[in-house]
């Protein structure tokens, strides 16, 4: 089983992740944010991603530290699930539509970590989150992973549905770019290491 459990605890955050790659998409969620606990139950169902995550966070100050240190936690939970990445496809793609919402997400499981996010979300609030922590999230993750994560939002006429196709995308890619290739010798890079 590729599996990994994390546990980051801060003075601000406690975070504690635990991820099944080939699982069935159960989860089970709970941090002070509402919203994203749906956002991530949305990631392991589409991703078919089993997924615990538990989080208690200084919310009382900001949501800044509780997003962060999720996406911190759930990026190293990846990287430990999927490990020395033999035999994976290594690249994912998708383009996914939520209504009038279109997502566009690529990732490259590389070792190079690196965030390219173009998302101009149509409201800045999502009831009492500022949008833009969806920045430091993804940030956290693509760090803690290695991974090369393209987030493109081309359309969104409402600010949920938005952040919705953008969270199933981003699992479809990462279902895809985790599967095995029997054609896979190694690694798939020239170099022989990813």
């Amino acid at each position: 089983m590729r599996s990994a459990e994390i546990k980051r605890e801060t003075r601000e955050t406690s975070v504690c992740c635990r991820i099944e790659i080939d699982g069935s998409g159960q989860s089970e969620i709970k941090t002070p944010i509402p919203f994203l606990d749906h956002m991530l139950t949305l990631f392991a169902k589409h991703g078919f991603f089993d997924l615990e995550l538990h989080a208690t966070g200084d919310v009382e100050v900001d949501y800044h530290h509780t997003m962060e240190d999720v996406g911190l936690t759930l990026g190293q939970a990846i990287a430990g699930a999927i490990g020395d990445k033999a035999g994976i496809r290594r690249y994912g793609s998708a383009l996914l539509p939520m209504d009038e919402a279109l997502a566009r997400i690529a990732l490259d499981l590389s070792g190079r970590a690196c965030l390219i996010y173009d998302v101009e979300p149509p409201a800045p609030m999502i009831k009492d989150i500022d949008c833009r922590l969806f920045h430091e999230f993804f940030q956290g993750l693509a760090v803690q992973s290695g991974m090369n994560l393209h987030i493109d939002l081309l359309k969104a006429g409402e600010v949920h549905h938005g952040f919705e196709a953008i969270f199933k995308g981003f699992a479809r890619a990462l279902d895809q770019a985790t599967q095995t290739d029997p054609r896979v010798q190694g690694v798939l890079s020239t170099k022989g290491t990813l």
